[in-house]
């Protein structure tokens, strides 16, 4: 019955994604240009930095640091792709018929479907649309190792923890209006069968884990993204030292 029902498009995969002139900001944060001109301002990224101690010489890392400076020539991407669209009124007829099995197996198949399409975006992103890795030749078990150049970190996830981030990469790829996917006050995606992120082309690019932070990054992040303490707060508790 399910695959069926996808046979017949009751389900329809969108995307959307965008390259734009980039630099890193002083530290944290990442500028994007509306062009090549590098003039006219776009959007301002806002990322946070590692504070965990580490050994002697290992790097704490941020986003930003995959950018270059300001006077650099360099680019960020961003995507949103979905395969939820109709999901609901699938979901909703196997419920009707009491077949909890297969509703919950049709979210479970919708939410695959959309990490395949941000996988074969990325793969088309490196060798064709921005084509920086067009020699890229990677067998099945190498793409799951991740041994490609690049990374498409998410708003939310270890890597940029905050959740709000998504408003402006909503605003910048047009998401609700474009692609029909909304977000909540808590900034979830609907429908859930979405993914969304950034797109570093640098070689030394790597995904990691932000971790704690102290109130004095906390204090820092407010001010740059314009925010008061206890909104940012709110948003990055689960990333707090206790004590902050």
């Amino acid at each position: 019955m399910l695959t069926r029902l996808i046979e017949e498009k009751w389900l329809t995969a969108r995307a959307a994604f965008g390259f734009w002139p980039a630099s890193r900001l002083q530290s944290d944060d990442i500028q994007l240009y509306q062009d090549d001109r590098r003039t006219d301002n776009l959007a301002t990224l806002h990322h946070l930095r590692q504070q965990g101690i580490k050994a002697p010489g290992v790097p704490h890392y941020c986003l930003a640091d995959f950018i270059a400076p300001e006077g650099g020539q360099d680019y960020l991407g961003a995507f949103i792709v979905t395969t939820g669209i109709g999901l609901d009124a699938v979901v909703s007829r196997f419920e009707e018929q009491q077949d909890d099995y297969n509703a919950i197996l049709a979210k479970a198949l919708a939410d695959r479907l959309a990490e395949a399409f941000a996988e074969r975006l990325h793969e088309r992103v490196r060798r064709q649309f921005w084509g920086y890795a067009k020699e890229e030749a990677l067998d099945n078990s190498d793409l799951i190792r991740e041994k490609y150049r690049g990374i498409r970190p998410a708003p939310g996830y270890p890597a940029c923890p905050d959740h709000s981030e998504k408003t402006t990469l909503f605003r910048l790829l047009d998401g609700e209006s474009a692609l029909g996917i909304t977000l909540t006050e808590h900034f979830a995606m609907h429908p859930a069968a979405s993914v969304s992120g950034w797109y570093f082309s640098h070689p030394d690019s790597r995904y990691f884990g932000v971790g704690k932070i102290g109130m004095d990054q906390l204090q820092n992040y407010a001010r740059r993204k314009g925010v008061s303490l206890e909104q940012a707060r709110k948003w990055l508790r689960p990333n707090l030292i206790e004590s902050s």
